[in-house]
Formats: structure tokens, C-alpha cells, sequence
């Protein structure tokens, strides 16, 4: 038999959860991408609990419990029991009714099968029971591992439940997929038949999924599938996965930059369509920007900072497919750190108003083609 043996289904916090529910009589289960996580060996960031329990039920038996239920999601199944400072979020079992792509009007139900076939992929649809024993309705441990992302039943069903599914069909192949084996068939087929689907989905969750995908280790692969069926063309017009692959290659031993990553898909209009925060909104821009000066990487350091500088030798490595050699970074390091020696006084009263800038700006240039080595003498007449 299966089990999942995380330190995770041993906390205190969690064991109290499902010992209080089971204890009114309840079924009580952990289930999704902390059990899928834990077979896989990968982190676990958040627990998440099933039963069959009716919300209104979950906070009665919290509050006799003397437990804090919060009913953060009340209207989807969903009550928050806070723990020593841990939420734990229980949804009751469900099952759809009826869909329209983008929303679901869901009915509770008795049984976790039901609860099962309503999620999108084989993988997450596995169960644990508090002492660890994993319950598996639909197959998914075969899958999981085969590393293979496969829809519930019928692909096209599952997609028109929630569109947004598209998307997340490449993300989770990007981050648990057998890049080797290829995604599976009937899943791109469903994606293709259904691409128009897209369209009604808000920028917002395009954005949000589409930077969680290009967050894995090397998404190149399932961006590149998503380029070959359309999906790419649909959310980003002009995008072109061709300079990716090279710059996940040369960022090896740096952390995922989906940002980064996103500047070097190209594309127009990419920060709206994403609906990006304005912190990112600036720094793409920045990039794209610079990607196409004539800056050097000292320069870039020196104006804009080492990360920026970073980025963009980076990017402009993978659209040309070269490599980066071993100097720039010292380039870059030692620009980060300059000071322009010459201040506005010291050219007064020679030059003054538009002269003075003008001066500034030469001294300037000069200063930074020297590699920044010129000091306050050499700048002065």
C-alpha cells in the first residue's frame, strides 16, 4: 500500500484538524498537491483537506471544538480552521452541475469519487488519510509515476469546465512532466479543439498561470508545444519560444527568473495582456528596452544596477545563441559600483544651464568608454 511520509501529515496542527472531524463523524482526507508533492519528493507549501462534512457543519464542530473556523471560501465548500497559527483549508466533497467555461455551479456530495472527478488531472486527484494511506480513485499514482499529465476523463469536458485548464495542462507538464516521453495525445487534442476558450478567460489568471509555468525549471519544452498548437499566438501575438531553451541553458546555477524569461518570449503588448503589476509592468519594460541599446554591460550596471545588467546579457546571449563570456560579469560588477567623479559645480561658472548638461553628458561618455578607470583630473580641463 501507498503511503505519503512527510514530517507535513505529522503536524500537530493538521492531526488535530482531522482528528476533531472524524471524531463528529466525518470522512476527512488530505488531497492534492501536498500528497502529489510528497510522492514526488518535491516541497509542499500548502495542506488542503476533504471531506464530506457540509461547510456549515466543518464550523460547528470547530467551534465546539474551541477552534477558529474562518469561512474564506463558504460559497465554493470552503472553511479555514486555524490552528497554533497554521490554516488549514476543508472543502467539502463536490461535484459540477453545470459549467460555462470559466465558473462552475457545483453540488455537495457524499462521496470522495465524486469529489475526484471533478479535478483536472490525474495526479491531483490523489488522497491521503490522516495516518498517511493514499487513496487513489482514478489512476493517478500510474501517472504520477510516469510523470504524465493526463485530464480526468475526457479532456475536452474537463477544458470546458474552466479553460483556464490549457494553461495549466503546460504548467504542470513543465514542472512534473517526463519532458522525454511528450505530452499525452489526447490532452493536446482536447487543448486544440478548444482554444478559443482562451478568449474569455481574464487577463489576470492568464498572467498569474502563465508566470507560475514559466517559474519551473525549464519550461522550454511545454512553451514550446504551447507555440506548435496555438495556445502561445492566442495569449501572446508575436511571441516566439525559439530564444528560451538557449536561456534556460545559460541561466544553469540561477534561480528561475519568470520575468525574465517572459522578455525573452518577445510578443506585443505582453504587459497588458498579462495584466502585470506595475513593478513588473516597469521592470519588462526595462528590459525590452535595453535588450535593443547599444549599452555595454558595464554601462547597463552603472545606470540601471547588476540585476538589470544581469538580465539583459543574458537575454541578448539567447536571441543571437551565443555565449557569454567570462569578463562580462566583472563588467558588470564593476559598473554596479562606479561613482561619476564630476558634479555640476565643478564645471561652473565655465558652462551654465543646457551647456552645463551638455557637458555632463559628454564627460560622462567619455568616463564610461574609459571602462570608468578616468578619475576627477583627467575629466578637467
Amino acid at each position: 500500500m501507498t503511503r505519503v511520509t512527510g514530517d507535513w501529515i505529522k503536524m500537530p496542527a493538521a492531526q488535530a484538524v482531522c482528528e476533531m472531524i472524524a471524531q463528529a463523524g466525518h470522512q476527512v482526507y488530505f488531497v492534492g498537491g501536498c500528497v502529489r508533492n510528497d510522492l514526488l519528493g518535491a516541497p509542499i507549501s500548502d495542506l488542503d483537506l476533504s471531506t464530506d462534512a457540509r461547510p456549515e457543519q466543518v464550523i460547528k464542530i470547530a467551534d465546539e471544538a474551541g477552534m477558529r473556523a474562518v469561512p474564506t471560501g463558504v460559497d465554493h465548500g470552503t472553511v479555514t480552521i486555524v490552528v497554533d497559527g497554521h490554516g488549514l483549508e476543508v472543502t467539502t466533497f463536490r461535484k459540477d452541475v453545470e459549467t460555462d467555461g470559466r465558473r462552475a455551479v457545483v453540488a455537495y456530495s457524499d462521496r470522495l469519487e465524486d469529489d475526484a472527478h471533478r479535478r483536472d488531472f490525474t495526479m491531483n486527484a490523489l488522497y491521503a488519510a490522516p495516518d498517511g494511506r493514499v487513496i487513489d480513485p482514478l489512476g493517478g499514482l500510474a501517472d504520477l509515476k510516469a510523470r504524465r499529465v493526463r485530464f480526468i476523463d475526457n479532456p475536452g469536458d474537463r477544458i470546458r469546465e474552466d479553460y483556464l485548464r490549457i494553461l495549466r495542462f503546460f504548467r504542470f507538464h513543465a514542472w512534473y512532466g517526463d519532458a522525454a516521453e511528450g505530452m499525452d495525445a489526447e490532452a493536446l487534442a482536447g487543448v486544440a479543439a478548444n482554444l478559443g476558450g482562451l478568449e474569455t478567460l481574464s487577463r489576470e489568471r492568464v498572467g498569474a498561470e502563465m508566470l507560475k509555468l514559466l517559474a519551473a525549471s525549464d519550461p522550454s519544452t511545454a512553451v514550446g508545444a504551447m507555440a506548435q498548437i496555438g495556445v502561445l499566438g492566442s495569449i501572446l501575438p508575436g511571441a516566439d519560444p525559439r530564444a528560451l531553451p538557449v536561456l534556460v541553458h545559460l541561466e544553469a546555477q540561477r534561480a528561475p527568473d519568470p520575468l525574465r524569461r517572459l522578455a525573452a518570449l518577445g510578443g506585443g503588448e505582453v504587459a497588458d495582456r498579462l495584466r502585470l503589476s506595475k513593478r513588473d509592468r516597469k521592470r519588462l519594460a526595462l528590459m525590452r528596452d535595453a535588450m535593443g541599446s547599444t549599452e555595454g554591460a558595464g554601462e547597463l550596471a552603472y545606470r540601471h544596477g547588476a540585476n538589470l545588467a544581469t538580465d539583459v546579457v543574458l537575454l541578448r546571449a539567447a536571441q543571437t545563441g551565443g555565449q557569454v563570456h567570462a569578463g562580462v560579469w566583472s563588467e558588470v560588477e564593476t559598473g554596479a559600483q562606479a561613482v561619476f567623479p564630476i558634479q555640476p559645480a565643478d564645471l561652473l561658472p565655465t558652462h551654465t544651464g543646457p551647456a552645463l548638461g551638455a557637458e555632463l553628458r559628454r564627460l560622462e561618455s567619455l568616463w564610461i568608454a574609459s571602462g570608468f578607470t578616468l578619475k576627477r583630473e583627467d575629466l578637467l580641463p
